[in-house]
């Protein structure tokens, strides 16, 4: 976990990670989030749909925005305020994502951050982009 303060992040700064995406992480999301759309759950449906398996939830991938923001950039001192998202690409089981953030904006009153975010599988194929603002506490 890094331990950024507002004086240790500037404009252009990056972080990134590396995340593989499995059916238990997908089965426990639907259990929490309590949507079980067969897209999601049952693979006869996607498949029958076109999907080569079942879609993986598109907030699933996405929270890897949360990890960013309190693991990476800024990490330990981070209070998240907003954050945006789009979702590009399916994901589905197995696929490994890099998930890379930039920070595009700092100010030092209020201490904050904007974050850019893209999330690219293991093919180079942009899946979700987004971004978040972060104040560092």
């Amino acid at each position: 976990m890094n331990e950024y303060r507002i004086n240790d992040l500037s404009v252009g700064m990056t972080e990134s990670f590396e995340w593989t995406i499995t059916r238990e992480m997908v089965d426990f999301f639907g259990e929490i989030s309590g949507d079980m759309n067969p897209l999601h759950t049952d693979v006869d449906y996607a498949t029958s749909l076109g999907y080569p398996d079942t879609v993986v939830y598109g907030m699933l991938s996405a929270s890897l925005y949360s990890t960013m923001a309190g693991m990476y950039l800024p990490g330990k001192y981070c209070l998240l305020q907003q954050m945006e998202t789009k979702f590009r690409k399916p994901v589905f089981v197995g696929d490994t994502l890099t998930v890379t953030g930039k920070v595009i904006q700092h100010t030092s009153f209020p201490a904050q951050i904007v974050v850019e975010c893209k999330i690219r599988n293991q093919n180079g194929v942009l899946v979700n982009s987004g971004k978040y603002t972060a104040l560092v506490t």
